[in-house]
C-alpha cells in the first residue's frame, strides 16, 4: 500500500537552521514519569516514536540546574556529565531511525518546588511559589541572572554533548523565561522589566547564548505560550504574544507555540476541547516569521493535518498525546493504513501518569511505558506459543484488546458477548457529554479485530458455565464487567447507607439503561472521577433541575490528575447545577436524602425526585463463581483467568493494559512475564553538582563522539 497523494505534504522535509527534518511529524516535548531516574526507559520510548516515522522526537523537560528541581515528578536533568552519558542513550535511539533528537531545557523560577535540592526559589519578583507550600521565590538580582544565563549555555553545551540536534529555549507552561515576560509576574523596574522590550531581554539573551553555545550544528527552537489565557492582564496573542514574535521573529531556528496559563490549557482533554483547538491563538505566528513553526492540537485526522500545513497554520504537526496513543502514526499515513490508526481519545491518562509520578500511560495504546521494562511494541508481536484455543467472554475494553492481541499472536479466538451492543462500558460512556471520542477504543478494535481471521465474534450470546465448559476450549478469560453499587459504599462511606429500596434511587447502570428520571434529580458522586459530573451535566441538559453532592471540597477531584478539575466545575457551575461540598450521603427515604458535613457532622436535608448514585463499582464474577463451582464436577476444566474490571474495576485504560497484558503473556514462562526494573547506579569518582566545573565550548566537539561510544558499550 502506498500514501495517499492527499498526504504527500505530510512527507516533505523541512530544514530547521542547520539541521533537517526528514518529515513534517514533530513528536513536541511531552512528560513520560520517567525522568533522570528511568533512562533506559526513556530512551526506549523515544525510539519507539522515532520508528513510528516521527521526523523530529523531543524529551520530556530537562532541568538546568538544581534550582529548579521538580521532584517527585519525573523531569530530566543536565546538571553533569552522568546526565549526558544517560540522555546520549536517547539520542541514539532517535538518531537510530532517521529522526532528529530534540531536548527542551527547562527552569521552572516559582513553578518548581525544589523539595528535594532545597535550593531557593527564583522568579523575576517575589512571590509566593506557584505550588502551595509554605514559603515563595526570591527575586533575582543581576548575578542570578548572569548564573541562569551560564545554566542555560553549560545545559546547551552538554546536550550537545550528548547527541542532541535542537536544542531548546523553553518560555512557556508559567515557567521562569515566561515569567519574566508576563507583566503578571515581573514587577522589576530594571532593564528586566517595565516596558515589553525589556520583559523580553531575556529569551532573546537565552536564544543568543544557545545559539552562540551549539555553534552551527545544532537548530535552537524557542518554545512560546503566546497566549496565557488570562486577558487584558496577562500576554495575548492579539496583544504582547504577537509582539515577542515579532521582536524575536528570526532569531531562532523554529518557533514552537502554543497557549498557557496552565498544563491544563496546552493539554486541554477532549471533553472541552475540539481537535486543532489552539489554531485561533497560534494562527498568526507563521505570517510574521520565515522560520519554521509547530504547534499542537491533539491532532488525529490525516486531513486535519495536510490541512494545517496547506492552510499555511504551520510547518510540523505537533503532536504530544496521537504519538502516545499510537507512536507509528506517521508511517501508517505513509504506506496507506491510516484506517489502522489508535486515534487519540483525549481522555488525559497520559497526564494523570506524569501528576502521579509514575510512567506513562494510555488507554488506546497499552505498550506506553512498557517498551523497556516489558519489551512490549506496539506493532509487533511474538507469535502464539501453542495450539491453545481461547474463550473470550465479554466484548468490553478489556475482553476487545485481549482478543485482538491473541488474534494478532495467531490464537484461535471466540469473543462472546452476552448483549447485543459490543465496547462495553465505552459504549455506554461514549454517550455522556463531551466524551464522544472515547468511542474510538471500541471502534478502533473492532476494525483491527475484522482483520484478524482466527477471532469468531458472537454478540448476543450470555452464557452458563455449562456453555462455557462444553466449548472445549483450552482457556476462559472472563470480561465481565463490573457494576455500579446500590449500597451507598464508595470512596469516602466505607458502610452501607440507610436507605429504602425505590424506583427513585438509581445508579448509572439504570440512566443507561433508560430508567424514567423524575426532577428534581441529586446526583450523588462519592467516586470522584468523570462520571459523577458527566451525568450531573446530562440530565441537566435533558432539562432537569440538578444538584450535585459530595464528600470532598471540590467536584469530580481526580480529575485533577488529567488536567480536567477546573474545567469540570466550570461547566457544571455554568450549567446552573447546584453544588453540594464536604457531605456524606447520611440515608435517603421518601424522597428526602440526608447528608452530613465531613467536617461538623450538621446534617442537611435535600428533597429529590431522583437520587443517583455513583459510588463505588462491584466485579460481576457471577459466570466466575460458577465455573468455580464446577471445578468438582468435571475433571477436565479449561483455565479461568478473570480480567479488567471483572476482576478489580478500574478505569478503561487498566482494562485495556489488562487485556492486552493476558495476551502477551500467554503461554510464556512465568519468569518472562516479570517487570524489568532500572535500579540507581553510581559511577565512580563522580562530583555532586556544585563541584562540577563550568563547561567550556569548545570541549562540546572534542569529546561528543567518545561519549556516544562509552553510552553503546555500557550495560
Amino acid at each position: 500500500m502506498h500514501c495517499n497523494p492527499r498526504y504527500e505534504i505530510l512527507f516533505e522535509p523541512v530544514r530547521i537552521g542547520p539541521v533537517t527534518a526528514p518529515n513534517r511529524f514533530y513528536q513536541t516535548p511531552h512528560a513520560t514519569g520517567m525522568g533522570h531516574q528511568k533512562p533506559l526507559s526513556g530512551a526506549a520510548l523515544r525510539g519507539i516514536k522515532a520508528e513510528g516515522g516521527w521526523g523530529v522526537v523531543s524529551t520530556e523537560y530537562c532541568s538546568i540546574h538544581p534550582s529548579s528541581d521538580d521532584s517527585p515528578f519525573g523531569f530530566l536533568t543536565l546538571w553533569d556529565e552522568d546526565d549526558v552519558r544517560d540522555l546520549a542513550r536517547t539520542a541514539d535511539a532517535i538518531h537510530a531511525h532517521g529522526s532528529l533528537a530534540a531536548i527542551e531545557l527547562w527552569h521552572g523560577g516559582a513553578h518548581t518546588n525544589n523539595r528535594l535540592t532545597r535550593e531557593q526559589l527564583l522568579a523575576p519578583s517575589a512571590q509566593s511559589a506557584k505550588f502551595v507550600q509554605p514559603g515563595g521565590a526570591r527575586a533575582m538580582d543581576r548575578q542570578d541572572i548572569a548564573d541562569f544565563r551560564r545554566w542555560q549555555r553549560e545545559a546547551a553545551i552538554r546536550a550537545r554533548r550528548a547527541g542532541f540536534d535542537i536544542v531548546y529555549c523553553y518560555a512557556g507552561h508559567d515557567y521562569l523565561p515566561f515569567q519574566f515576560l508576563s507583566r503578571r509576574t515581573n514587577r522589576r523596574t530594571d532593564e528586566y522589566g517595565g516596558a515589553l522590550e525589556n520583559r523580553v531581554r531575556l529569551l532573546r539573551e537565552m536564544i543568543e547564548d544557545t545559539k552562540d553555545a551549539v555553534g552551527d550544528t545544532c537548530a535552537v527552537a524557542v518554545r512560546l505560550a503566546v497566549d496565557e489565557l488570562h486577558g487584558p492582564h496577562g500576554i495575548t496573542s492579539e496583544g504582547e504574544g504577537r509582539e515577542v514574535v515579532e521582536m524575536l521573529a528570526e532569531l531562532p531556528d523554529l518557533w514552537d507555540v502554543n497557549v498557557a496559563g496552565s498544563l491544563g490549557n496546552d493539554s486541554k482533554s477532549s471533553r472541552f476541547s475540539p481537535e486543532g483547538f489552539q489554531e485561533d491563538h497560534v494562527g498568526f505566528v507563521k505570517r510574521v516569521t520565515t522560520k519554521p513553526v509547530v504547534s499542537v492540537g491533539r491532532f488525529t485526522s490525516p486531513d486535519t493535518m495536510a490541512g494545517q500545513i496547506r492552510r499555511g497554520i504551520q510547518d510540523f504537526i505537533g503532536a504530544a498525546r496521537p504519538s502516545i496513543a499510537d507512536p507509528f502514526l506517521p508511517k501508517k499515513i505513509l504506506e496507506g493504513r491510516e484506517d489502522e490508526i489508535r486515534e487519540c481519545i483525549g481522555c488525559n491518562i497520559c497526564r494523570a501518569a506524569n501528576n502521579e509520578s509514575v510512567p506513562l500511560r494510555c488507554t488506546q495504546n497499552p505498550t506506553i511505558g512498557e517498551e523497556w521494562r516489558r519489551g512490549w511494541h506496539p506493532e509487533r508481536i511474538a507469535g502464539r506459543g501453542s495450539q491453545a484455543r481461547v474463550l473470550v467472554v465479554g466484548a468490553g475494553p478489556a475482553g476487545l484488546e485481549c482478543a485482538l492481541t491473541l488474534g494478532r499472536r495467531g490464537y484461535g479466538v471466540m469473543l462472546a458477548e452476552a448483549g447485543n451492543t459490543l465496547g462495553g462500558r465505552v459504549s455506554r460512556e461514549a454517550t455522556l457529554p463531551g466524551l464522544a471520542a472515547w468511542a474510538r477504543v471500541r471502534d478502533h478494535r473492532l476494525h483491527m479485530l475484522g482483520k484478524q481471521p482466527s477471532v469468531e465474534i458472537y454478540p448476543g450470546s450470555r452464557l452458563g458455565a455449562e456453555d462455557v465448559l462444553s466449548l472445549g476450549v483450552d482457556h476462559v478469560v472472563l470480561a465481565t464487567g463490573s457494576s455500579w453499587r446500590r449500597d451507598g459504599i464508595g470512596a469516602s462511606v466505607e458502610m452501607p447507607v440507610p436507605m429504602a429500596a425505590s424506583a427513585s434511587i438509581l445508579t448509572p447502570d439504570d440512566i443507561f439503561d433508560g430508567a424514567a428520571v423524575k426532577g428534581p434529580v441529586l446526583v450523588y458522586d462519592d467516586e470522584h472521577y468523570f462520571m459523577g459530573g458527566a451525568l450531573a451535566e446530562k440530565l441537566r441538559l435533558a432539562g432537569h433541575t440538578v444538584t450535585i453532592a459530595t464528600p470532598l471540597p471540590v467536584l469530580s477531584s481526580w480529575t485533577q490528575m488529567t488536567d480536567e478539575q477546573f474545567f469540570v466545575q466550570k461547566q457544571l457551575m455554568e450549567r446552573d447545577i447546584d453544588l453540594l461540598l464536604s457531605h456524606n450521603l447520611a440515608s435517603a427515604a421518601s424522597g428526602v436524602a440526608e447528608f452530613a458535613c465531613v467536617y461538623t457532622g450538621r446534617i442537611t436535608r435535600r428533597e429529590f425526585g431522583t437520587l443517583v448514585l455513583v459510588t463505588g463499582r462491584i466485579a460481576e464474577t457471577t459466570l466466575f463463581d460458577a465455573l468455580s463451582a464446577a471445578t468438582g464436577a468435571h475433571g477436565d476444566i479449561p483455565s479461568t483467568t478473570r480480567i479488567g474490571d471483572c476482576l478489580a474495576p478500574a478505569s478503561i485504560a487498566d482494562a485495556v493494559h489488562a487485556g492486552h497484558k493476558f495476551a502477551r503473556h500467554l503461554d510464556l514462562p512465568a519468569e518472562a512475564t516479570v517487570p524489568l526494573r532500572e535500579r540507581p547506579s553510581f559511577v565512580t569518582g563522580a562530583k555532586p553538582w556544585n563541584a562540577v566545573q563550568p563547561v567550556a565550548g569548545p570541549a562540546a566537539r572534542s569529546v561528543k563522539s567518545a561519549a556516544s561510544r562509552s553510552v553503546r558499550g555500557s550495560s
